[in-house]
């Protein structure tokens, strides 16, 4: 969640330090922070947004080549300057950045008040920067085995930097559970929580593995070891991103942009991996796993949030055309329970950041029990990635936008392509149907392009119902987890109360909602079971509710019976999802823009959850 960049170089450490906190901005955070090194460590830090840092270090002294920063999404103490990163240990020589939580700093704490340490803030980052020098003082050991003597007693996650007043040619970096990447310069060293802040100065990057400590040193080769003292050979790779990726380009805000990416995104996720004149789909990256999958006795989908609606419309697509049997489970349940798993049980991970804490966890126990991993996820090197046994990524580019957009439908493509490889090595749809989906799907991304030319009529909806309480997003079969996502995204950046059901839940509850001051959205194509939402929409305009519905082009039905219809190309019903969520994303965008929230920022929320 929290955002992380280092500097150790000849260059000035604040102008890099400063611009990669905004290129940070978009995870998520609270509060902000510097710590610069020049002959003695200054910090500095304030609540608020990184512009707030900006004016409150305007006139200090800002000298130093080595540096670290932070923005901060408040976990323990509230989110304030006196909890704000970075930390200063007791004697004030040791400063710390870190992402995280310890979960037995409550413990150490204790231990260190009794051995006069005292603390100014609520945090358990300060514990540990405390701690470290404590080891190092009694231990009579430098400032790199102190570190990871301390890292093997805390219990948690941590992506940590350190700097050292007495070793300015040094900085320490640390990772368990949290993502921290290295990038080598020429003589310098860029140290951050992804590659986003590091690609504008090098391509050369190490991404850091679990309990792994890495010195840097000005004039050295990275030096790198495991918390258990092992040593360890860095492993260098090419950072695949470009710098125009993280620019808005033109556009008002990065998920508008994101929004309109989506026909390249989509594209460039089934780059390689389709030829329909051929009758191939493959991916790649799970060849050496098809028999485990059309072997597996079932398949669990594990995710959270807009990856877990993804991973609906993959249980819908691998059951409906491979006809293996699918479950999808919140990752954040399914590590809490005991669930019944073994080596014919094939699960599949999917996460936009590859970091999702509680997915990581749930891969972990998923592992313990013999089952197969593959992920699904955007980000190379990430976790997951090198956690999983095999999987594909979605090719989707950064997403900066903290309502994910683009990754969703990405993420839909790539599910799309693993039912119908499955359904052809399996022959469990005819050919000619089989031929026929994958002609339409390579057609997707143009049709996704003129699902975009709508905003005039979507302006028109969100000056209306800009001020509603509460709206109601339905759809049935493949659209039910289009509704969800619709609603999802609509309370993500308004801050508006919506949900999602099955329609046919509709009168199982919701009903005794709709009045005339409930917006409904009805996800409404002309294929799957219309007459039955159309039976859905009379009750709800019998209640005098204001019913919105995304309907196929061309349909004359639904569009008499409605207050707004906005039209989607015809497609197949199984790749509605791809079209219908284009228009629900730029509602969600348009009333949030319309009721002045932070689109690329909404409140409270992160990026990459990386804590529970």
């Amino acid at each position: 969640m929290c955002g992380i960049v280092a500097y150790l170089g000849a260059k000035d450490a604040y102008p890099i330090l400063i611009k990669g906190l905004h290129r940070l901005e978009y995870r998520g955070y609270d509060s902000a922070g510097i710590a610069l090194l020049d002959k003695k460590l200054s910090v500095f830090k304030t609540k608020g947004k990184v512009s707030e840092l900006e004016k409150f270090v305007s006139g200090k002294s800002l000298g130093g080549h080595a540096g670290i920063a932070h923005t901060r999404w408040a976990t323990h103490g509230e989110p304030n300057t006196i909890n704000a990163h970075p930390h200063f240990s007791q004697n004030k020589k040791l400063a710390i950045i870190h992402n995280g939580i310890i979960e037995n700093y409550a413990s150490l704490k204790e231990a260190l008040v009794e051995r006069s340490y005292h603390f100014d803030s609520d945090t358990d980052t300060e514990v540990l920067i405390n701690l470290i020098e404590d080891i190092q003082n009694n231990e009579k050991v430098g400032l790199e085995e102190a570190v990871r003597i301390a890292l093997n007693q805390v219990t948690g996650a941590y992506a940590i930097a350190i700097l050292s007043q007495d070793n300015p040619d040094m900085l320490i970096v640390a990772r368990k559970g949290s993502p921290m990447v290295i990038g080598v310069g020429e003589n310098e060293f860029f140290v951050a929580s992804d590659a986003t802040p590091i690609v504008e100065y090098t391509k050369k990057v190490i991404y850091m593995e679990e309990e792994n400590v890495a010195v840097l040193r000005l004039g050295c080769e990275v030096d790198l070891k495991t918390i258990k003292n092992q040593k360890k050979t860095p492993y260098i790779e090419a950072l695949e991103m470009d710098l125009s990726q993280l620019e808005k380009e033109g556009y008002d805000h990065f998920m508008l942009k994101e929004i309109f990416e989506q026909p390249r995104s989509i594209k460039d996720s089934m780059r390689g991996r389709i030829q329909a004149s051929r009758g191939m789909v493959s991916l790649g990256g799970i060849v050496d796993y098809e028999q485990k999958l059309i072997h597996a006795r079932r398949i669990i989908i594990i995710a959270c949030g807009t990856s877990w609606h993804a991973g609906l419309v993959g249980e819908y697509l691998l059951e409906d055309l491979a006809r293996i049997s699918v479950e999808v489970e919140y990752a954040s349940e399914f590590r809490y329970r005991n669930p019944i798993l073994d080596e014919n049980d094939v699960v599949i991970a999917i996460s936009q950041s590859g970091e999702t804490a509680d997915t990581l966890a749930a891969i972990q126990l998923a592992k313990e029990k013999g089952a197969t991993i593959l992920g699904v996820c955007n980000v190379v090197g990430s976790s997951i990635a090198r956690l999983t046994d095999a999987g594909s990524y979605t090719h989707a580019g950064p997403e900066i936008g903290v309502a994910s957009t683009k990754a969703f439908t990405a993420q839909v493509t790539v599910l799309t392509l693993l039912a119908l490889r499955m359904a052809r090595l399996k022959g469990t749809i005819p050919t000619s149907r089989w031929m026929q989906l994958a002609h339409e799907l390579e057609g997707i991304p143009d049709k996704v392009e003129k699902a975009l030319n709508n905003d005039q009529l979507i302006k028109i909806i969100s000056q209306e119902f800009k001020n509603a309480t509460n709206f109601l997003y339905l759809g049935r079969g493949y659209n039910f987890p289009v509704a969800l996502e619709g609603a999802l995204k609509l309370k993500e950046i308004s801050y508006i109360h919506a949900e999602g059901y099955p329609a046919a839940e509709m009168k199982h509850g919701p009903i005794a909602l709709i009045d005339k001051n409930m917006p409904v959205v009805f996800i409404a194509p002309s294929n799957g079971i219309y007459d039955k939402v159309v039976s859905n929409i009379q009750e709800v305009k019998a209640r005098n509710g204001h019913v919105i519905a995304v309907v196929t082009e061309g349909d004359e039905v639904i569009k008499e019976m409605v207050d707004y219809a906005i039209e989607i190309p015809k497609t197949d019903e199984i790749f509605t999802p791809l079209l219908a969520s284009i228009p629900l994303q730029k509602l969600a965008y348009h009333i949030a823009i319309l009721r002045g929230c932070n689109v690329d920022q909404p409140r409270n929320l992160a990026k990459s959850v990386t804590v529970e």
